[in-house]
């Protein structure tokens, strides 16, 4: 299994872990099958997350998307960072192994989860279909490319 080298320096030198302790949002999700486990906390200024930070137990991809997913998020609204897809985490990081392609999933419902509960929060309206908890029918109308299709 070959890895990009952009995959490699983010399960390296992963960036933006650890926990914010006053977190304004916190997602967590999990995939029972591989066992990652992917927790973000998100700091947000007027609508801006101008900090997050992640805490991932699993394999290198997981933490390599969990600090990409990150990174690309940092700095933007809420509205933007609801944008973040699974396919622009794994092309960030110059693609993953097909088998691997879940924990990109993980990591935009980490994020999705973490802005969810700061709208829940602070008692801001939002679309829910936007937010997946990963047992609604929305789940298998998009193509998350999870890897199940092996």
């Amino acid at each position: 299994m070959l890895y990009s080298e952009k995959v490699m320096d983010h399960f390296r030198n992963p960036r933006n872990v650890g926990k914010i302790e006053d977190a304004d949002g916190v997602g967590e999700v999990g995939n029972a099958v591989c066992g990652d486990i992917m927790k973000v906390y998100l700091k947000v200024e007027d609508g801006i997350i101008v900090d997050v930070k992640f805490q991932t137990f699993g394999c290198g991809s997981a933490i390599a998307t969990s600090s990409m997913a990150t990174e690309m998020i940092k700095g933007k609204s809420l509205e933007e960072a609801l944008t973040l897809s699974n396919k622009a985490v794994v092309e960030a990081l110059d693609g993953l192994p097909p088998q691997k392609l879940h924990c990109s999933v993980l990591a935009e419902e980490a994020v999705r989860a973490a802005i969810r509960d700061y709208y829940d929060k602070n008692g801001i309206a939002y679309d829910k279909t936007k937010f997946c908890d990963g047992n609604c029918a929305c789940c298998h109308a998009h193509d998350h490319g999870t890897g199940d299709e092996e």
